[in-house]
């Protein structure tokens, strides 16, 4: 089950010059500017670019992740600073718990072989590894907008290259190795899919963004970077030519329609799960067949979702306890785990499964708890946005395993909604007309500026957030 994969390493040289350069700057940048090359570089570098050593695969992003890691290490041992302001939110706590789920329940059912441990660990580095640095060297609400505009940078490129796929029919970064060099074509369409592993993966990730990058025009005055990145997440999703990214993007694109009932979601939600049980008791299959329905590009394996999720909660029997590596049996093509509620079920059991839907529970109702404190302010549609983004996620859950370099932008998305939620909770002293997406700390000299005043008479903005009562680790 375990090991596998190429023998030999796979390092285009600009690749390695590249990965070298931004290995530099992690290590020597001030932290607030770390993440955005280095979230940039996990993106564009294909997965399969990798060194082989002593019989471990280290792909580019774990290099990457080891020296951010490194230096978060540095940092700590001559620092008694803490790391993340306000400490570990129980978002954060939720993630690492399923992650340590996961691979605690693997090496279980592989009865600690040498090969899962040595996956596992590198199972482990890649997901809880990487969201303790995104967490980490994000920091506040600021840099959240600068990542942004990297990303947006990013998915330009990808962007630029998926287009070249449709025209070309040449995947320029497989040319670099990694990837596949020529793109798969479905029912005449051509699949583009850039430096990711499946055009799916390439489409949610672009679909994923939009909503934050609706976040970044509004929010965080750089309207080019936010113009850019939305035209670039639309390439992106329509190259795909897949239908779950073109699903997630349509609902990104009309759920900020919701924006006028949002005070009355609590109706909307108990209407839809009404509405899905009422569903389901007159219908001839269950209702999870609906999956099988939505077919946006003509060559979709609708059907095959469906059955996916069918499989899932029919033969729950198999994996609650300690997961399973028999699902490829379960029927045609269930090898294709392509639904990451049913990935983590499988791979880390019920114990994970239930981490997993409470994690993404609690980010959602710690975004309404945000929302409602500043209700009526600029920053509610901040909140706001960042639960759209949540939902396309969860939307794109349905259809897609992110098991490539997608899964960066889910973790960027869980690591910023700590980050704006825990600012928001711990700012007990704002005022209803208060943001905290530029706004100072109390001072006992000078009132804080509102965003009530004339844009004239506003004192200069600072990258802080609203409540800062401890100073953050300076990694540097």
């Amino acid at each position: 089950m375990f090991g596998g994969g190429v023998t030999e390493s796979v390092m285009h040289p600009l690749v390695m010059v590249t990965l070298g350069l931004v290995v530099l700057l992690t290590l020597a940048l001030p932290r607030r500017y770390v993440l955005g090359p280095m979230l940039a570089a996990i993106t564009l570098i294909p997965l399969g670019q990798q060194l082989v050593l002593l019989g471990i695969h280290w792909q580019a992003q774990r290099i990457l992740i080891l020296a951010a890691l490194l230096r978060i290490v540095v940092a700590k041992a001559v620092s008694r600073q803490p790391l993340i302001e306000g400490g570990l939110t129980t978002i954060d706590r939720l993630f690492l718990y399923t992650v340590t789920c996961e691979a605690v329940v693997v090496l279980l059912r592989n009865g600690f072989d040498a090969s899962a441990v040595i996956n596992q660990i590198g199972f482990f580095q890649d997901f809880a590894g990487a969201y303790v640095v995104l967490r980490v060297f994000v920091g506040d609400v600021a840099g959240v907008f600068r990542v942004l505009k990297w990303l947006a940078v990013a998915t330009a490129l990808l962007a630029a290259g998926m287009v070249v796929e449709q025209n070309e029919f040449r995947n320029l970064f497989g040319e670099l190795g990694g990837t596949l060099a020529v793109p798969l074509v479905r029912e005449g369409r051509i699949r583009s899919q850039g430096s990711f592993q499946h055009a799916i993966t390439a489409g949610v990730f672009g679909a994923a963004l939009l909503p934050l990058f609706v976040l970044l025009w509004r929010h965080g005055r750089s309207r080019t970077f936010a113009f850019i990145g939305l035209v670039s997440s639309t390439v992106m999703t329509v190259c795909s030519a897949s239908s779950t990214p073109l699903l997630a993007y349509v609902v990104a694109v009309m759920t900020p329609a919701v924006w006028r009932v949002r005070r009355r979601l609590r109706v909307l939600r108990w209407s839809l799960l009404a509405a899905l049980v009422g569903l389901h008791i007159v219908m001839k299959a269950p209702v999870w067949f609906l999956i099988a329905r939505i077919d946006l590009t003509g060559g979709s394996s609708g059907y095959h979702r469906a059955e996916l999720v069918d499989q899932f909660l029919t033969r729950i029997g198999e994996w609650w306890l300690v997961g399973t590596n028999a699902a490829g049996t379960w029927g045609y093509d269930m090898w294709d785990q392509q639904n990451q509620f049913v990935a983590v079920g499988i791979t880390g059991g019920l114990v994970a499964f239930v981490c997993f839907v409470a994690m993404i529970a609690c980010a959602w109702r710690l975004l309404g708890l945000a929302r409602r404190k500043f209700d009526g302010t600029p920053s509610e549609a901040m909140y706001w946005l960042f639960g759209v983004a949540l939902f396309v996620n969860v939307v794109a859950f349905f259809g897609a395993n992110l098991y490539d370099q997608s899964k960066f932008e889910w973790f960027f998305l869980l690591a910023s909604t700590s980050v704006v939620t825990s600012a928001a909770l711990r700012s007990s002293a704002a005022r209803a007309s208060q943001s905290p997406l530029r706004a100072k700390a109390p001072s006992t000299s000078r009132p804080l500026p509102s965003y009530a005043s004339p844009f004239w008479r506003r004192r200069p903005a600072t990258a802080g957030v609203v409540g800062r009562q401890s100073r953050p680790l300076n990694i540097s």
